[in-house]
């Protein structure tokens, strides 16, 4: 007689196998970017984390302030060193060994972060940057770990270099994974870099996105993009792909193993879904990917090629308003946080299939609550144009976009959110609320149920004390002489 599956035993099944992963130190993380105008206290944030059980993350610089919040927590770290460093990395080993020092040696110690790599540059072959860092990467990463080696962290911390997918692909006259292999221009290149990696039994870190799969081709399956079943799958031989992130990380699978790597291992660097910024860009999207990826990391069923557990990373934290939009609008939106640290969406890190909130960052202290709108008595709207096409070139206005979270709100809701963005970045600033005298200072959120007119978080400012004034400030003190009493009575 077969027994049928209870939930409790789907539970436990997904809680030993979840265990498992925690102790072989595979699983999820996530990434933290810092390209925004007002950054949330590095303290806050890692309190975050660990409320949520984040145990991983991955830097893009060795920003001291975040180093220093992580020092005694047990969160393993990716830290990143930027393409613009590359070429001076590549060129003389000393400046590797600085660097080293003044952002490894410095905070590695017992007590200290928990440095497990260092990412040599970030997506260096991508085919915009022209090959700019083609020749300086090798050298790079070479000078890199020699440099861990040195100072005696090379059996430790491992060097490893985060690729785009676009280094490898399927020709078009037979687009299937097994068919996979490094694109021509840079496949010499590449396998000299794995050579390198494999020697020192460092991992092919590879950034993948459905999501641009889905924005670059507009005939592109919809289904096929996430995790919950494709109703057209591919078939490669005997193996069935119903999504896409397997059918691109097993074609990074088939190109390492066209290379003479077929068990180098793999770290997926970036992965995610935006929430803005496009017409797929949207809560319900992102919250049907983010938990599918979580439940298909933690199955520790792996990919049709590759069983086992995949380590990734989730892309990405918070949001980051200061972020280059020429990919598209969506940049600024990978955060599964606000930029508030607020939660977007429902996620269950734990994939027990359960909508649990994550936890927010506390104590955020924000700006006054007012908001910068288009005067509704201003008749002459000759300058608008001008006014609002220079408020958002110099603020985020990315939510107005074609299929965008406020792209309904019409043309004089457009201005009163180009004027407010412009003010907030500005820490409201009154003079930076005219715009020709078509703007005014409003206590009336303009922010309707589908478009959130934000008000920015106070830089350095406890949120309780931003508006508690006097009274309540020396209420606090009071407050704290009569536990004092307490303590001492």
């Amino acid at each position: 007689m077969v027994k049928s599956r209870t939930p409790f035993n789907d539970q436990w099944t997904i809680f030993v196998t979840f265990m498992a992963i925690i102790s072989s130190g595979y699983g999820i993380g996530v990434n933290w970017g810092t390209m925004a105008t007002h950054q949330l206290p590095p303290e806050k944030v890692v309190q975050m984390m660990k409320a949520n059980g984040f145990d991983k993350v991955k830097l893009f610089e060795a920003d001291p302030r975040i180093l220093t919040a992580l020092i005694g927590t047990d969160i393993e770290v990716m830290l990143a060193i930027p393409n613009v460093m590359l070429p001076q990395m590549s060129d003389d080993p000393g400046f590797a060994a600085s660097w080293v020092d003044e952002n490894v040696t410095s905070y590695f110690y017992p007590g200290g972060v928990y440095i497990k790599y260092v990412a040599v540059g970030n997506e260096p072959f991508l085919r915009t940057y022209n090959d700019t860092y083609l020749e300086c990467t090798l050298p790079a990463l070479q000078n890199v770990q020699n440099a861990l080696n040195h100072a005696g962290f090379g059996s430790q911390i491992k060097a490893t270099v985060p690729f785009n997918a676009d280094v490898y692909n399927s020709p078009a006259s037979n687009p299937v994974p097994s068919a996979g292999d490094f694109r021509p221009e840079v496949r010499d290149i590449t396998i000299k870099i794995i050579e390198f990696l494999y020697s020192n039994d460092a991992p092919f870190t590879v950034n993948i996105y459905p999501f641009l799969s889905l924005y670059s081709n507009t005939y592109f399956p919809f289904d096929y993009a996430f995790f919950d079943g494709s109703k057209n799958p591919i078939r490669d031989g005997d193996k069935i792909y119903a999504n896409v992130f397997d059918a691109n990380f097993d074609t990074l699978v088939s190109s390492l193993g066209k290379s003479g790597y077929p068990e180098m291992k793999i770290i997926v660097g970036e992965v995610g879904w935006p929430t803005d910024g496009d017409k797929n860009a949207n809560i319900e999207n992102a919250k049907r990917y983010s938990q599918g990826l979580v439940q298909h990391i933690l199955s520790g069923n792996g990919t049709p090629n590759r069983k086992g557990v995949i380590e990734a990373y989730l892309f990405s934290l918070i949001d980051e308003n200061a972020k280059s939009i020429a990919p598209g609008s969506f940049e600024r939106h990978w955060g599964i946080f606000e930029y508030d640290g607020k939660p977007k969406y429902e996620l269950d890190l734990f994939g027990f299939r359960e909508n649990k909130g994550l936890v927010a960052v506390k104590g955020v202290g924000y700006l006054h609550k007012e908001w910068c709108v288009l005067d509704p008595k201003a008749d002459d709207l000759g300058e608008l144009p001008k006014n609002v096409d220079y408020a958002c070139s110099l603020s985020d206005c990315t939510a107005l976009g074609y299929g965008s979270s406020c792209n309904h709100i019409g043309v004089k809701g457009n201005a009163s959110y180009a004027f407010n963005m412009y003010y907030q970045m500005k820490n409201q600033n009154s003079w930076d609320c005219d715009f020709s005298g078509l703007a005014v200072v409003t206590d009336e959120d303009p922010s309707d149920d589908r478009c959130e007119f934000p008000v920015m978080i106070a830089r350095g400012n406890p949120a309780g004390l931003l508006h508690r004034g006097v009274f309540g400030i020396l209420l606090g003190v009071l407050e704290g002489f009569v536990v004092f009493l307490l303590l001492v009575s």
